[in-house]
């Protein structure tokens, strides 16, 4: 079983990537989407979504990242990728399953679902382009609003090159509405001879087996839940070997915090690093009571000064 770290747009960045891996049970982990129009990004710029790739690709626990592309035009992303394989890359991943309004209005994520054509020669364009032993893999929702064409897509991915799918199990109408339609991923399954990742709604390990049940996955990615409740993917890795793991505490878990708010005061200008704990702590909210209280506490301070006494022991 592979557990994957989801790489969430303006959340999931390597500070949190960083934190979150230590934790433990994450087998690999993706940059933020990199939008590709019509020329090859610089090299600081992928460094600006990847700075793991100065240091092997990994995240400081040894977890492998891989690098996301989005966009429309096939030989772009492919020779996008093909020069993020010359700074490192271990795996190019392709998103097609971004909901977001302003991604879609401009051809990206999941609004190529509508084309599962175009999709089928973007994964053709850049498998040929990259080198043969970098892998290839995508991700993709449901549809755009139904999920008629999700078999069409997952087919005209695979079938391209895609060496891996990742399916969020909701359309891009769908959003982050539960439930997420874990069948469909068994569906997908059926018709291509690729792994399927199963993503979606996976908040705690009765989830993930409920997940196992429906979708048939044996792989999954993790995206809010384990931003939500950092050990999750260590929980599930060590129920699938038939062992049951206590909840992390608030006091394990506060170092992890300080850590983050370290990194963030270090890497962030001083109006932006409130901002960035607080979006964490309301996500742990979900999780920590004490996370709630702390959230409390720090939501007006716009002063690096005093949320750091707030974060101070005793």
């Amino acid at each position: 079983m592979q557990l994957a770290l989801a790489p969430m747009e303006g959340l999931v960045d390597d500070i949190l990537r960083d934190v979150l891996t230590q934790v433990g049970g994450i087998d690999w982990c993706v940059t933020e989407f990199i939008r590709v129009n019509e020329r090859v990004l610089t090299a600081a710029y992928y460094h600006k979504f990847g700075p793991e790739l100065l240091v092997g690709a990994k995240t400081r626990a040894g977890v492998p990242l891989r690098v996301q592309l989005l966009g429309s035009d096939p030989v772009a992303l492919a020779d996008n990728a093909a020069f993020a394989c010359t700074l490192g890359a271990p795996v190019i991943d392709l998103n097609f399953g971004c909901p977001a309004k302003t991604v879609n209005k401009s051809r990206g994520g999941a609004v190529l679902l509508k084309e599962p054509e175009l999709l089928h020669r973007i994964l053709r364009e850049v498998r040929a382009t990259v080198p043969a032993h970098i892998p290839v893999t995508a991700k993709m929702r449901l549809g755009f609003d139904t999920p008629d064409s999700a078999i069409e897509c997952a087919t005209a991915l695979a079938e391209g090159g895609a060496e891996v799918l990742v399916v969020h199990a909701r359309t891009k109408v769908d959003g982050y509405k539960p439930p997420a339609h874990w069948e469909w991923v068994a569906k997908v399954q059926d018709v291509v001879k690729v792994p399927v990742y199963a993503n979606g709604d996976i908040w705690t390990v009765a989830d993930w087996r409920r997940c196992r049940e429906v979708s048939g996955a044996k792989d999954f990615m993790l995206g809010r839940g384990l931003v939500s409740k950092p050990d999750l993917a260590r929980q599930i890795a060590a129920a699938e070997q038939g062992i049951e793991l206590p909840d992390m505490t608030w006091a394990q878990l506060l170092p992890l915090i300080r850590e983050f708010w370290r990194q963030a005061r270090a890497q962030l200008t001083p109006r932006q690093a409130p901002g960035r704990l607080k979006q964490w702590l309301a996500m742990l909210t979900r999780t920590y009571p004490e996370a709630t209280e702390l959230f409390t506490l720090v939501r007006r301070e716009q002063d690096c000064e005093a949320v750091e006494r707030l974060l101070q022991p005793g």
